[in-house]
């Protein structure tokens, strides 16, 4: 009997049955999704609080350490102080915002100096060294060189804080930096926290900070360590090489109640009832039907069956009816209704003052207005207005009626009310959502302009970019009517990086705004500019070209660039170089155009700077031929085509070979060997004149042992090095890899380099050079800037005097006597002296009886290829021994 009730009901309940699993299982996610966007937001307002208390701590410890670095930068230049001296430094430092307790200044680690003096004088006479509490972080900073941050610790003064040490070192003439001692500054820790807000009452996080070493939590110094097993959210706050884990949860813990959880549940739950209640009324109503088949007729089922549904639509639709008796006023509610008004069941009838109290004050006129004009006129009802139960909701209400008459004859108005609260709540929603999104999109459109202006504007100068310029030539040169001609002024601030070298970036900013301000005043209405990049302008003239007026308009810009211009009680002086190319034919492309201009601002500034040029057809044709020199020597680097040549030294007194200097040529595929004054220039804008060194050094090697491999006496061999390769670490490697004899390599060094910005790091690597057993010498002696002080910085072992030295002294005594003096000098360092340029045999004489030791020159043997220096030297050598043989 059971199975076959099952049965029979089971076709009707199954599709309820279906619709409840959905229902359960979408609400199941819906919670989920719900508790995890709840979730998320939580840990996004305590990301967002953190970061902030994160931030303050950064910034005010970072404060903290900059000012003792400016504390430690004066004493780095003041090596002797007194007490006077460290309290008024020390003043001016505590006088800034910070949480600095007090400054400590202990010089060979020993404290002599404390400011304020009276609260902290007790730390005087501490020593670092045996004080096991301040040991190791005082060694600490002095063995590493930089700021090392300690605790909190218990101060000798009293209270805790944290200990900032900074070491101090000074420089003495011709030595290296020196430990001083170290400057201590103590961060009132409690002070640091509350001006980093983590004393704040408004603060809805719980914090624990804690010192790390290699990312391992060391020290929870702040708040409860347990927080940082509550699945915080962490962050790292870094000060130089120290660093601190931060973490916070949320008050109350991760698991708070979500605010309106059950309204959300019940939304869902009555939802999924509207969802249900159909599907099992019409179930309900299928088999009911069927069963009343049997045992009804037809038009009794029929009766049946339209009150079972209006019952039900009435309870799924949760619609309040109501009946107005229009002869005696008598109004009357179903439970519905009540439910809707908040009242008990028992108070439905004579009910039109009630419903009448419940109406909200703003809406009662209207109302009642709208419902005794349609009692007035007998017209259907139909309104909207809200209520305000007891419980002080309030609800919108939608109330619909139609007048008829009973069996009676007698006149009522029946109808219906309704809560359509949600709907009025979602239509506002709506309303304001679309006014937001409204907002939005007018914020974007602006945003986007503003990004679209900032993608075609210097930030700086304000002025038009690269970009920009790019976008105005184009559509320039595809206007109507004259496209062809319009002429670009390339500008470059002369001497602007001194200024940014010397005055600081602010200074070079200030210099740019004023320059781009000044090109704007000077330029016509008509014309454009643009900054493309560091301290270059464009300057764009519209129309066909007139080499008059835009050599005035340039001459203009470079006069007003002339100007002096102050900052900050400096009087700046900058100058311009600027290049003109025009584009007089349709077919030249702007590309073109603009690279016209820069070989034209290339050549204004190599002819000395703050000047104008012209392209030209010339400058062209040079440009042309640097490139192809360029890409012939990248090649020739491919293919070995830099060959080195030998220059024999001789004994200035024997005339036997001394030595041997390697010379760089090119093996020109066309034009045969050159020497470096048809090169070297271009190999150094390509930056390949170090490669060209290694492969001279490699040949020079090979060849002197080819050498000794003939018995030929020939101890060293000289090869020249460049700047560039004097910082190339590629060098040192090579020379690891080398055996070398000790003396048997020297390095010749343009007299130039040693006046180089980098002077301590070019004596650091010749120290390098020479623990290889490589000597030094420096070539062209005379024609550069080389002092005594650089030489002794240096310590050559020989000094070359140069051809333009040694070729007049034949005719000049002068020039005798100042050869002498450079004799003498070297004598009374122990340098050797070798004479270049010996053209004849009397230079030779006089270069001998003037005290050089060694000579170079046409007049004894030219530069040779390997196969011929090898004959020469096998010639020479067989001569000699010969000559001894018959002496």
């Amino acid at each position: 009997m059971t199975w076959k009730y099952f049965r029979s009901v089971l076709p009707y309940y199954l599709p309820a049955i279906i619709v409840v699993a959905a229902v359960a299982i979408s609400m199941a996610y819906a919670e989920k999704q719900r508790q995890q966007i709840s979730m998320d937001n939580l840990r996004a307002e305590v990301t967002e609080n953190l970061g902030l208390i994160r931030a303050k701590l950064e910034g005010n410890m970072s404060a903290n350490i900059q000012l003792l670095k400016g504390l430690v930068a004066a004493l780095e230049t003041e090596q002797t102080i007194d007490g006077d001296r460290f309290a008024a430094l020390s003043k001016r430092i505590l006088s800034a915002k910070s949480q600095l307790r007090n400054v400590v200044g202990a010089p060979d680690l020993k404290v002599a100096y404390a400011y304020p003096y009276e609260p902290n004088k007790a730390v005087i006479g501490l020593d670092y060294r045996t004080n096991a509490a301040q040991r190791d972080g005082a060694l600490k900073a002095a063995e590493t060189g930089n700021f090392v941050v300690t605790g909190p610790i218990n101060l000798i003064q009293g209270g805790r804080g944290l200990i900032v040490r900074y070491p101090v070192m000074v420089e003495k003439a011709g030595a290296a930096p020196s430990l001083w001692g170290i400057i201590s500054g103590v961060v009132d820790i409690e002070k640091l926290f509350a001006d980093s807000g983590l004393f704040a009452n408004s603060l809805g996080i719980d914090i624990a900070i804690a010192t790390t070493e290699g990312g391992r939590l060391i020290e929870t110094f702040y708040g409860d360590s347990a927080i940082f097993a509550k699945t915080p959210v962490s962050m790292l706050i870094n000060f130089g090489h120290e660093s601190w884990k931060i973490a916070a949860v949320p008050k109350g813990g991760w698991s708070q109640p979500q605010a309106e959880m059950w309204v959300s549940r019940l939304l869902m739950l009555a939802v999924g009832a509207m969802i249900l209640a159909p599907v099992i009324w019409v179930a309900r109503l299928l088999r009911e039907r069927q069963k009343n088949i049997a045992v009804l007729s037809r038009h009794q089922e029929e009766l049946h069956a339209l009150s079972h549904r209006l019952d039900i639509a009435l309870e799924a639709s949760k619609i309040g009816v109501w009946e107005l008796d229009l002869a005696t006023g008598n109004l009357d509610w179903d439970g519905r209704m009540a439910q809707l008004y908040g009242v008990q069941t028992s108070a439905v009838r004579n009910t039109y003052e009630l419903w009448r109290t419940a109406i909200h004050p703003d809406d009662l006129e209207e109302a009642e207005r709208v419902f005794h004009t349609c009692l007035d006129e007998g017209t259907d009802y139909a309104t909207e207005f809200r209520i305000v139960t007891p419980s002080g909701q309030v609800r919108h209400i939608r109330a619909l009626g139609t007048t008829y008459r009973d069996s009676r004859l007698r006149r009522k108005m029946v109808g219906v009310n309704w809560n359509v609260t949600a709907d009025i709540t979602l239509q506002q929603e709506l309303r304001e959502a679309k006014a937001q999104a409204e907002s939005q999109n007018r914020e974007l459109e602006l945003a986007r302009q503003h990004m679209e202006h900032n993608s075609l504007h210097d930030a700086l100068t304000s002025l038009p970019n690269r970009r920009y310029l790019d976008q105005y030539l184009a559509t320039l040169g595809e206007k109507a009517g004259d496209p062809e001609h319009f002429t670009l002024l390339h500008i470059d601030l002369d001497r602007f990086k001194d200024i940014n070298d010397t005055l600081g970036h602010g200074a070079g900013d200030h210099i740019l705004r004023q320059a781009a301000l000044r090109l704007r005043e000077s330029i016509r209405a008509e014309d454009f500019v643009a900054r493309i990049g560091g301290d270059e302008f464009v300057v764009v003239c519209a129309g066909a070209f007139n080499e008059r007026e835009h050599f005035d308009l340039a001459k203009r810009l470079i006069d007003a660039i002339n100007h002096p211009l102050n900052y900050a009680g400096h009087e700046c002086r900058i100058g311009a170089s600027i290049g003109v190319a025009s584009r007089a034919d349709a077919d030249m492309q702007i590309e073109e155009l603009l690279v016209n201009a820069d070989i034209a601002l290339y050549e204004a500034k190599r002819h000395g700077r703050n000047r104008v040029e012209r392209y030209n057809d010339d400058l062209k044709s040079l440009t042309i031929h640097t490139k192809k020199t360029a890409d012939a020597i990248l090649r020739s680097l491919e293919q070995n085509g830099f060959v080195a040549y030998f220059q024999p030294q001789f004994d200035a007194h024997t005339l036997e070979i001394s030595g041997v200097e390697a010379l760089a040529r090119w093996d020109h595929p066309e034009l045969g060997i050159l020497g470096p004054d048809k090169f070297l220039k271009v190999a150094e804008n390509l930056n390949v004149v170090s490669q060209i060194d290694a492969l001279i050094l490699d040949q020079a090697l090979f060849q002197l042992a080819r050498w000794r491999a003939n018995d030929l006496d020939i101890s060293k061999v000289s090869v020249n090095i460049s700047a560039q390769r004097l910082f190339d670490e590629s060098l040192f490697q090579h020379l690891a890899r080398l055996e070398l004899l000790p003396g048997s390599l020297s390095f010749e060094l343009l007299e130039s380099i040693s006046f180089d910005d980098k002077g301590s790091a070019i004596v650091e690597n010749i120290e390098r050079i020479r623990r290889h057993g490589i000597d030094i010498e420096i070539d062209d002696f005379g024609t550069g800037y080389a002092s005594i002080l650089s030489l002794l910085q240096i310590s050559p072992r020989r000094l070359k005097i140069d051809r333009q030295l040694t070729y007049p002294i034949i005719e000049s005594p002068a020039q005798r006597r100042l050869i002498s003096s450079i004799v003498d000098i070297g004598r009374s360092l122990g340098i050797e002296i070798v004479a270049e340029g010996v053209e004849t045999m009397e230079h030779a004489a006089i270069l001998r009886d003037l005290g050089c030791q060694s000579l170079q020159g046409y007049a004894l043997a030219r530069p040779m290829d390997g196969a011929a220096f090898l004959q020469f030297a096998k010639e020479r050598q067989g001569a000699a021994t010969d000559n001894s043989r018959s002496a």
